[in-house]
């Protein structure tokens, strides 16, 4: 089919559909003006569609004009921002930690570190395996050179030890 056509047969299409498409997009905007302009701007887009081969018009015509609402909403949300009394930046967290937040973290790490020194060297390996490394018991048993029952008491050892730890850092 020529492009020619297809632009007609999308463009006739567009003209059949457009009382329903305008009922759909005012549901879309609540507003009528807005409504009947992205109706217009479906049809321009409709205009420069070449090439594309379009199965169902009536689909493909509402996906567009649903993805032009959807753009509109998004543009008058940000208008809005930008309109409003409020400072820019106001409102947007700082992704970095605070300094207190970070000297937390620090501690806490520092006493995880050292829980997981007081394990027993097979059992701080066997967790570390799989929380780390994300071994399956059946490998950290060949590597360790002991049975799967063996890497999960391991595992359940030292999972136990490091959540009496945090406990009784939490009392």
């Amino acid at each position: 089919m020529t492009e020619g056509k297809k632009r007609g047969r999308l463009i006739n299409s567009f003209e059949q559909h457009y009382q329903d498409l305008l009922r759909f997009l005012f549901r879309r905007t609540g507003d009528v003006e807005e409504a009947a302009d992205l109706a217009h701007d479906t049809y321009v887009r409709l205009t420069n569609v070449a090439d594309s081969i379009v199965e169902n018009d009536k689909a493909y015509i509402f996906r567009v004009a649903g993805n032009l609402a959807l753009d509109m909403h998004r543009r008058s949300g940000r208008r809005a921002v930008w309109l409003s009394d409020e400072e820019p930046g106001e409102g947007i967290a700082d992704p970095q930690p605070s300094q207190e937040q970070h000297v937390i973290d620090q501690d806490r790490l520092a006493s995880m570190d050292a829980v997981l020194s007081s394990l027993p060297p097979k059992a701080r390996l066997a967790l570390l395996m799989v929380r780390v490394d994300g071994l399956r018991y059946v490998e950290i048993a060949e590597r360790l050179h002991i049975s799967v029952s063996m890497v999960s008491k391991y595992v359940t050892l030292a999972v136990q030890h490091c959540r009496d730890h945090v406990r009784q850092d939490d009392e």
